[in-house]
């Protein structure tokens, strides 16, 4: 909720309720760089899942050039980012394969991707499936060679998550902001049911740690929140 407006900033008043990006944010009060009104029917802890993630999911959709028609393969795909993605590439008429644990490929299915699990032979198995234009790593988990294999092309390959993205020429894109532009367009598609990512566990500000170390052991199927 809005507790005050600086100079200079219009079109939003105290008390409306809003999300957003900004600086030290584990607070319970910050600063917002950019920020949108929070959909009607989701409640804070909801709404402070998507800013970061669909900012992400954009960006990184973007910078691989995938196009409607075309067939991107997700590497991490129930994951925050992946949720998005799956999402927004359905939205946008794109072939989504998407990689995750056994225990998340009903999930993946649910947001309109071909689920594959991780097992050794997945890249062969995503072969079946026909040509992949493009792929994403969101987990960092030493795939990148496999999905430079399947795409032909660096230039087609984005990670968010594995430093050595370089040595094959890959691009890293990690993190990023909540430009006005991104939270507009998750408004939107929250609006008309297109996009929905579900919390998978919530925390007190005071076990911020533990919900890093959590996320960093990835399994998870939508977002991490804390609660303040």
């Amino acid at each position: 909720m809005v507790d005050e407006v600086g100079d200079g900033v219009v079109g939003i008043e105290v008390g409306e309720h809003v999300f957003g990006r900004g600086a030290n944010t584990y607070a319970e009060f910050a600063v917002l760089s950019s920020w949108a009104r929070i959909p009607e029917g989701l409640s804070f802890a909801e709404a402070a899942g998507y800013p970061s993630v669909v900012e992400t999911a954009l960006r990184v959709i973007r910078l691989v050039g995938v196009r409607p028609g075309q067939t991107l393969l997700v590497s991490g795909a129930a994951g925050g980012v992946g949720s998005a993605v799956l999402q927004i590439a359905r939205e946008r008429g794109i072939k989504v394969i998407g990689t995750a644990g056994p225990a998340n490929q009903d999930y993946v299915r649910s947001l309109g991707a071909t689920a594959l699990t991780y097992e050794a032979g997945w890249p062969d198995r995503a072969r079946r499936h026909g040509p992949i234009d493009a792929a994403l790593d969101l987990n960092g988990t030493g795939v990148l060679r496999d999905l430079l294999d399947l795409t032909g092309n660096p230039d087609t390959v984005v990670t968010i998550a594995d430093l050595e993205a370089s040595l094959l020429g890959i691009r890293f894109a990690g993190v990023g902001g909540s430009t006005p532009e991104a939270l507009a367009e998750a408004v939107d598609l929250i609006a008309r049911g297109k996009l929905h990512i579900p919390i998978a566990r919530s925390y007190p500000l005071t076990e911020a740690a533990s919900a890093h170390a959590d996320s960093q052991a990835g399994h998870t199927r939508g977002r991490r929140v804390l609660l303040v």
